[in-house]
């Protein structure tokens, strides 16, 4: 299928680089995918619920019965911190890919919806607030059992249902990005083997990242999914996150950059 163009006046094309027309508007698109998505709601949460909640009860009862503690916690607590950032960043990034490139792309969606009285500023934004939504029910899905497993030591865990969110956005702006640039779905392959798995696997969530050679420790705190964990570890334990302030600005930066890119690249490759 040839790639989508749409026949707008120059001065539009000149501004495909203005900052974002966030509005109201944007929750038409929401509603739109959150009405579609309702239809198949119970084995789309299944899906998303079952894949880290298995890696969690699985590593976190066997390895947890050869490693004792960490930090102060138990195996299996460190773990479920970073499940509910890993779910999040791995439900977002779904939706953001797959889901908005065949609406995108694929069922041309976004071209039917340009034809209302919403634009393409309108599209992106309600596709990044329904990505994030999707990994708030994901992380709130984990952290329900987190609180059977009787692992949450406070009521400062319910922290983590808005940090889902903040994480939700982050990953779905960086999704959006990739979205945009992908000629079919064989793309996404490159992000989720170059990006996805290397970030969880050097994030702290399943080990601490000073267990690392220093330079991937460096490597480590630029991600953005690092900072996620730094945020949840301690909530979970009931503590005030370290340096809290600055782990909220990268993801916040992440997310607004991406987001900010991802539009100006949908801009390019739909209205020229």
């Amino acid at each position: 299928m040839a790639t989508e163009r749409m026949s707008v006046p120059p001065s539009s094309r000149a501004s495909v680089y203005r900052l974002p027309a966030f509005s109201l508007r944007s929750l038409h698109v929401w509603r739109r995918n959150f009405l579609v998505w309702r239809k198949l709601a119970i084995p789309s949460m299944l899906g998303n619920f079952a894949d880290p909640a298995f890696y969690m009860l699985a590593l976190g009862f066997g390895l947890g019965a050869l490693i004792p503690s960490i930090d102060g916690m138990p195996y299996i607590a460190f773990l479920a911190a970073g499940t509910i950032c890993y779910s999040t960043m791995n439900t977002a990034t779904f939706e953001a890919l797959y889901s908005a490139f065949s609406r995108m792309h694929v069922q041309r969606t976004w071209d039917a919806i340009l034809n209302a009285p919403l634009s393409l500023d309108d599209i992106v934004t309600g596709e990044a607030l329904w990505a994030a939504t999707k990994s708030l029910f994901s992380g709130v899905a984990i952290l329900i059992v987190v609180w059977l497993l009787g692992l949450a030591q406070s009521w400062m865990v319910l922290w983590l249902v808005p940090l889902a969110l903040l994480i939700g956005l982050c990953f779905a702006s960086l999704g959006l990005i990739v979205t945009a640039l992908a000629p079919s779905y064989d793309f996404f392959m490159y992000y989720f083997t170059l990006v996805v798995t290397p970030m969880m696997l050097v994030c702290g969530v399943f080990f601490p990242v000073d267990q690392l050679p220093a330079w991937l420790q460096a490597v480590s705190s630029a991600l953005p999914l690092t900072h996620a964990v730094a945020i949840a570890r301690p909530l979970l334990a009931g503590e005030v996150p370290g340096q809290l302030p600055l782990h909220l600005a990268v993801l916040a930066g992440y997310g607004l950059v991406a987001f900010h890119i991802a539009l100006v690249l949908a801009r390019r490759r739909l209205l020229r």
